[in-house]
């Protein structure tokens, strides 16, 4: 994979150690330019996902840090589901932050990658000057812990449930179907349509005709299902299975927070927007983009345009 990365032209990774792992960062910009900003992936997905954002974050004057996420790529994946909880996901970025000797950063994330930004924003505050947030938007603490609430909500065939419930079942079949489930999974333009009965995560493994056009090329997906082949799902997948450990975390926690914040969605999007979200996030800019879930890779300079305006205004 790391040919093909460099054949793309990618920064080239180094192993990190950082909170008793090890992490693969891959790093472009001048370190100590007083501008740091860390790109967090989502699932299922790669440090590689951001490779539209980085050359113009490097032209503006940021030294910009995109790590592979314990659990992805060359970084480590420990065995306990334990491990993957919110308390490890933000004390790694935050030793990250160490490691550079950055006192603190902007940090953007999408997907899963944008859950953590946010938690790390509630968690570590002073650590954070800004949040730009693709797809996920803020999850507030509710009543009760986020998988009981899913399956009281949505049952046990979805598959935030399904992965807790079940350990194991999808993380075999999408192992067994690594390119299928990755080609099927990142589309754009797709139909909308009402969701399907079943493990929809399962059910895109083993879709034989997928809906909607590739958000990517061959040699771009080639990075995604090379490093997954070589991982597996199971290590990802345990982020999902510390939700509920999560909300436990999270219980003393404030949940206003008062850095200034970027929220971008797709329209496309299946994931709902926050409709409250400015009340747990009194300086946040909301934009919204006419694309899916794949944010920053289905409509790259669009979503460069809005990052590089929202960044200039927070310096100006």
């Amino acid at each position: 994979m790391t040919s093909i990365l460099n054949g793309i032209g990618f920064p080239k990774p180094t192993l990190i150690a950082v909170n008793g792992v090890e992490l693969e960062v891959f790093e472009a910009g001048r370190h100590n330019a007083g501008k740091p900003i860390v790109l967090c992936h989502g699932w299922p997905e790669h440090a590689f996902s951001w490779r539209y954002q980085i050359p113009v974050l490097v032209e503006a004057g940021y030294h910009v840090i995109i790590p592979n996420q314990r659990g992805y790529g060359n970084s480590s994946c420990p065995t306990e589901v334990a491990a993957f909880d919110i308390e490890y996901l933000t004390g790694d970025l935050i030793a990250l932050l160490d490691h550079y000797g950055y006192k603190d950063a902007t940090f953007m994330g999408h997907d899963w990658g944008a859950m953590v930004v946010w938690w790390l924003s509630v968690l570590h505050p002073s650590r954070v000057n800004g949040i730009i947030a693709l797809a996920v938007p803020y999850q507030i603490r509710g009543e009760k812990p986020w998988i009981e609430f899913m399956e009281e909500y949505f049952g046990g065939d979805y598959y935030f449930v399904h992965f807790n419930r079940q350990p194991g079942v999808a993380d075999t079949i999408l192992d067994k179907n690594v390119s299928r489930f990755l080609r099927n999974m990142f589309r754009k333009n797709v139909p909308q349509k009402a969701p399907e009965p079943g493990m929809v995560m399962i059910n895109i493994a083993q879709e034989a005709e997928p809906l909607g056009e590739p958000v990517m090329s061959d040699n771009e997906l080639a990075v995604f299902i090379s490093a997954f082949e070589s991982t597996g799902f199971t290590g990802s997948i345990n982020w999902y299975r510390n939700l509920d450990r999560n909300w436990h975390l999270l219980a003393d926690a404030n949940p206003i927070l008062q850095q200034p914040a970027l929220m971008v969605y797709g329209d496309q999007d299946l994931i709902p927007k926050f409709e409250g979200l400015s009340e747990y996030v009194p300086n946040v800019e909301v934009v919204n983009l006419p694309c899916g879930h794949w944010i920053q890779q289905e409509l790259p300079e669009e979503t460069n345009q809005a990052i590089l305006q929202w960044l200039k205004q927070q310096v100006s």
